[in-house]
C-alpha cells in the first residue's frame, strides 16, 4: 500500500468522551527515605498534559485538522489547566461542569525517565446525559467523524444516543472501547479494541484465524462497519465485512513508553478518514504514528511534520531525486523542525571534483541542501548545441548519489526563480567570481529574510575544459 499525506486541514473531527489531565512530578533521587523503603524524589520540575479524551482531541489538532471536544470536569484547577492546554493547541473545548466532583488527575513521579508511582484522583462523573447528548448534536453538523473516547469514567452515559445521532447524519463513529460490554457501541462504524479488551469480550484467540473469525461473528453480532484489534508487538489487525483481513506489523524500532498509543491510533484514523481518504490507509498511517508515540515518554501528540517524516522513511523517499510536488511538503516538514534549507542551482552536466567541493561547502551554510538541476531543454538554451552530455535524469541521479546533497529537482526554465518562490530557502547559495548582486533570485530571497551568499570556485574545474580535452583527444 502506497502512504500519502490527507489534507488534515479540511478534516475536522468532533472527540467525545473522558477528560483528564494527567501530571508529571519529576526529580532527582540520591537516597532512601528513613520513614520508609522507599526513594525520595526531589521534585523539580510538574507538567501537566490533557490526557483520555482530550490527548484524541490534542493528537488530532496536532496533525493540523480541526477538533472539538465534549467532555465532563470539575470546577477546580485542573479543569483550567486542561482548558488552557487544549485552547493553546487550537482544540474548542465545550466541558460539562460539575461542581461536587473533581477534574480527573492521573499524577506520575517520575526520576530519571522512569516511573515510580502512579496515583490516581478520579471517581465516576453522574453526567447529564441528556445535556450532553445536546451539546453534542449541535456541533455535528460542522464535523465529518465522531470519536467516542470511552475511558469508563461515565461522561459517555449514553453510548447509543450518540451513536445514532451520528448515523442519521452520515457521520461515521468511531469508538475506542472500554470494559466487557461491547453491546453499547453496537451500530459504530469502527471499534479499536487492543487485544487484551477484545479477547475480554469474545474469550482467548489461539491464532490470528481464531481472532479474525471470532472478530467477524463480533461485527455481525454488533453490526459494526470494521473492527480495528491492536496487538502491541505484533502489529494491529483491521477486519471489515467482505474484505480479507489486513494485518499491519509493529513499526516501533524502540518502545520506551506505551501510554496513550490506543489514543494516537484511534485520534490519526479519525482524521484521515475526516480528510476523505479509505479505511486501510488511515490504520496504515495509524499504525506509523503509533510506532512514534511509543518512543516518547509519557502521554504525547504527534504532528503532521513528525508523521511525514515516517512515512517518507517507510517509502524510502526522505531524501534523493523529487517532483517539486514531493519536494514542497518535505521543505515544510524541515523548516518545522527549525532546519535551515539551502539552495544552489546549476546544469551539473560532467560532474567533477570542483562539484563535490562546491556542493559540501553549500550544503555546510545550513541542514539541508537542495539541489535544482536545469533540465535538457533549458541547458541547451544556456550552453549551445550538443549540450547537455547526460540527460537531466543521470545529472539528478548521481547529484542524489552524494553524501551532501539531500533533495534534487528539476525546473525547465532558464532561471530558478520559480522555484525559489515555492520553496523559499533559508540561504541561496551560488559559485562563482560575481557578487551577490549579479546571484539570479537575490532580491526575491532577501526580499522574504533570507540570505544570499557566494562562494568561490575550485580552479582548475570546469565541465567545459572536460568536454573540451575528451573532443581533443
Amino acid at each position: 500500500m502506497k502512504l500519502s499525506m490527507p489534507r488534515f486541514d479540511q478534516a475536522p473531527v468532533l472527540v467525545v468522551g473522558d477528560v483528564m489531565l494527567d501530571r508529571y512530578w519529576h526529580g532527582a533521587t540520591s537516597r532512601i527515605s528513613p520513614e520508609a523503603p522507599v526513594p525520595v524524589v526531589k521534585v523539580e520540575q510538574i507538567e501537566d498534559r490533557p490526557g483520555g479524551a482530550a490527548n484524541v482531541a490534542l493528537n488530532i489538532a496536532a496533525l493540523g485538522a480541526p477538533v472539538a471536544l465534549v467532555g465532563v470536569t470539575g470546577v477546580d484547577e485542573a479543569r483550567q489547566s486542561l482548558v488552557d492546554s487544549l485552547q493553546a493547541a487550537g482544540v474548542e473545548a465545550h466541558f460539562q461542569a460539575i461542581e461536587h466532583q473533581p477534574t480527573i488527575v492521573k499524577l506520575r513521579v517520575l526520576s530519571r525517565h522512569q516511573q515510580l508511582l502512579r496515583m490516581d484522583f478520579e471517581e465516576p462523573f453522574d453526567t447529564d446525559a441528556e445535556a450532553l447528548r445536546v451539546s453534542v448534536e449541535s456541533l455535528l453538523d460542522s464535523v465529518r467523524v465522531l470519536v467516542l473516547s470511552d475511558y469508563g469514567k461515565g461522561a459517555l452515559a449514553d453510548h447509543q444516543a450518540l451513536i445514532r445521532a451520528a448515523r442519521q447524519r452520515g457521520i461515521p463513529v468511531l469508538a475506542d472501547p472500554k470494559g466487557k460490554d461491547f453491546e453499547v457501541y453496537r451500530g459504530a462504524s469502527l471499534i479499536t479494541p487492543n487485544l487484551g479488551e477484545f479477547e475480554g469480550v469474545v474469550g482467548k484467540c489461539r491464532d490470528e484465524a481464531d481472532l479474525v473469525a471470532k472478530g467477524a461473528v463480533l461485527m455481525c453480532e454488533l453490526e459494526l462497519g470494521a473492527l480495528l484489534v491492536t496487538r502491541s508487538e505484533h502489529g494491529m489487525t483491521l477486519l471489515r465485512p467482505g474484505h480479507p483481513a489486513l494485518h499491519l506489523p509493529a513499526r516501533a524500532r524502540e518502545v520506551f513508553d506505551v501510554t496513550g498509543a490506543g489514543d494516537t491510533v484511534i485520534s490519526t484514523v479519525a482524521a484521515v478518514l475526516a480528510a476523505g481518504e479509505e479505511l486501510p490507509l488511515a490504520v496504515a498511517l495509524s499504525n506509523l504514528a503509533a510506532s512514534i508515540v511509543v518512543g516518547k515518554l509519557g502521554t504525547a501528540a504527534i504532528s503532521a511534520p513528525e508523521l511525514r517524516r515516517a512515512m517518507q522513511r517507510e517509502e524510502g523517499s526522505g531524501r534523493g531525486v523529487m517532483s517539486l510536488e514531493q519536494l514542497l511538503p518535505v521543505i515544510e516538514d524541515a523548516h518545522a523542525q527549525g532546519e535551515r534549507v539551502v539552495f544552489t542551482n546549476g546544469c551539473f552536466d560532467i560532474l567533477h571534483a570542483g562539484h563535490v567541493t562546491y556542493l559540501e561547502q553549500a550544503r555546510a551554510q545550513g541542514d539541508r541542501l537542495v539541489v535544482a538541476v536545469n533540465d535538457d531543454a533549458s541547458v541547451s538554451r544556456l550552453k549551445g548545441p550538443g549540450r547537455p552530455i547526460n540527460s537531466v535524469d543521470r545529472r539528478m541521479a548521481v547529484l542524489a548519489g552524494l553524501e551532501a546533497v539531500d533533495w534534487v529537482v528539476s525546473f525547465s526554465e532558464s532561471t530558478p526563480e520559480n522555484l525559489l518562490r515555492q520553496i523559499r530557502p533559508d540561504v541561496l547559495v551560488k559559485g562563482g567570481d560575481y557578487g551577490i548582486g549579479q546571484v539570479v533570485g537575490a532580491d526575491l530571497v532577501r526580499a522574504y529574510g533570507g540570505e544570499v551568499r557566494v562562494l568561490g570556485l575550485v580552479e582548475n574545474s570546469s565541465t567545459t575544459s572536460i568536454v573540451e580535452k575528451i573532443r581533443s583527444q
